[in-house]
């Protein structure tokens, strides 16, 4: 049976964890039998969050590089990954964030051999080739320039930059432009050589499958591949307390101006990730929002927005709004203060917190309503903690008290853990 070549670690909530063990590739299945459909994803855990100067943006180079191509799945033979996957009628696609990359595919349940194939075979066998290289890094500098018409990227970028001072955390996903221009093709080897080994990824399959089936696929496809021969470089980088308010001006051609604030927050194991997931809700979700009645309803801003962003290590809660016309940016940072100054003083009421939680509740169903949904958001509680969090933050959610929420904002919303930046439009000449 497949299912002696695994280690079947755990099972919760109808989803089976295994362990292959000629590879310690990890593997988690979730049955969904209500269309005959199924979603597959490998996810790595290399990021932004381990790559150093000289190498920014070269997780999300080699995302673009591993739809070029291996010996089996390529141009010259008329098997792209893309247009077999098409054939298929698969949704199909990867992404790149701080603390992981991930490659995936939804298709019918019969096809599912033909994506395992697939993900094994581009895992080692991906041909990183010199022109394929050229060619995306100019693809990927068009999404940066395209990046840089909008001024609120653009001051969100140095947000992060000016607040993380030695954590990676400091360089954007995508890139610094020079890194993405100049790094050469044999250091993008490299890093594929480091990172994309079966030891340091998780496979997730959910949706209309048999598991022992689909254990015996697994074991075909991934088994023969063999785990790294080295230790997974760690990332043992810490971001030391900040020492007092940071303060930056950006000037650039623009219409309106911007204004965004953020304060350093644990990370997303922490105790207080849930309550800091309510504040986010409390402080953004919708016209009745704190934020939106404090900012757009009075007319300062044109929106705001607020974003609890919790990663495998410490990140940051941040504020964002465009100003309206002939408001200061002074005026709105004052509003801003005072909308959490009085979330410190006075609590929020029991009434407003349910209404919240019922927000992240439903919220958190929609996103979670097809295998495609399912994997995607197992896969961000794979990368950032475990996949368990999955289950977990929810009922973590709906525990969470008016104290929970007053103790986070007087914890981390102080003035010597805040970053401000303001974008300001400079005339064109």
């Amino acid at each position: 049976m497949a299912s002696g070549l695994f280690t079947r670690v755990t099972e919760y909530e109808g989803i089976a964890e295994y362990r292959l063990e000629s590879n310690g590739l990890k593997v988690l299945l979730a049955e969904q039998r209500t269309a005959p459909v199924v979603a597959l994803m490998v996810l790595y855990r290399v990021g932004s969050r381990n790559e150093a100067v000289g190498r920014t943006g070269a997780t999300h180079l080699l995302e673009h590089m591993l739809f070029k191509g291996t010996p089996t799945y390529n141009k010259r033979k008329g098997t792209q990954i893309a247009a077999v996957l098409q054939r298929q009628g698969a949704v199909f696609n990867a992404d790149t964030w701080v603390d992981r990359t991930r490659y995936y595919e939804m298709l019918p349940s019969d096809q599912l051999g033909l994506a395992m194939h697939l993900e094994a075979d581009r895992m080692r066998n991906s041909l990183i080739a010199d022109e394929d290289r050229q060619l995306e890094m100019t693809v990927v500098r068009n999404e940066l320039e395209r990046g840089e018409n909008d001024p609120a990227r653009i001051l969100d970028e140095r947000v992060w930059a000016m607040a993380f001072r030695e954590h990676p955390y400091h360089h954007p996903t995508i890139g610094w432009r020079s890194d993405v221009e100049g790094i050469p093709t044999s250091q993008l080897k490299e890093f594929y050589d480091v990172y994309y080994h079966p030891n340091n990824a998780t496979l997730f399959v959910v949706g209309d499958f048999e598991t022992e089936a689909t254990l015996a696929m697994i074991a075909e496809h991934f088994g023969p591949i063999p785990r790294s021969t080295h230790d997974i470089p760690p990332m043992y980088t810490v971001e030391p307390p900040q020492q007092g308010e940071v303060r930056f001006v950006l000037r650039r051609a623009g219409q309106l101006g911007v204004i965004e604030m953020a304060w350093h927050t644990p990370e997303a194991t922490h105790a207080d990730a849930a309550a800091l997931s309510v504040l986010d809700r409390l402080l953004s979700a919708g016209v009745t929002s704190r934020l939106y009645q404090s900012l757009v309803e009075t007319q300062l801003t044109v929106d705001a927005d607020s974003n609890s962003w919790q990663f495998l290590d410490p990140g940051l809660f941040t504020i964002e709004a465009t100003i309206s016309p002939g408001i200061t940016h002074e005026a709105v940072e004052q509003a801003i203060i005072a909308t959490i100054d009085r979330l410190k003083s006075e609590p929020v009421s029991e009434k407003e917190l349910q209404k919240i939680k019922n927000m992240i509740a439903t919220r958190s169903i929609f996103l979670r309503d097809s295998p495609l949904g399912v994997v995607s958001e197992l896969s961000e509680s794979e990368a950032v903690a475990d996949w368990k969090l999955y289950i977990d933050l929810p009922r973590r959610v709906a525990e969470v008290t008016p104290e929970d929420v007053q103790r986070v904002v007087r914890t981390y919303f102080h003035d010597d853990n805040r970053t401000v930046g303001y974008f300001i439009p400079k005339e064109e000449q």
